[in-house]
């Protein structure tokens, strides 16, 4: 079995990598939604 450059087994990686997907979403989508509160609040034209 070959070492990954992480550590992780295949299967811990892929776990990893599906539960960052799903946060990285969750902050991508309040930041997006922050963005257009602000535009919304304080537009700039």
């Amino acid at each position: 079995m070959s070492q990954s450059l992480s550590g992780l087994t295949e299967q811990q990686a892929k776990e990893f990598h599906e539960q960052f997907k799903i946060t990285y979403t969750a902050f991508v989508g309040i930041a997006a939604l922050v963005h257009l509160f602000v535009l919304a609040a304080n537009p700039w034209f």
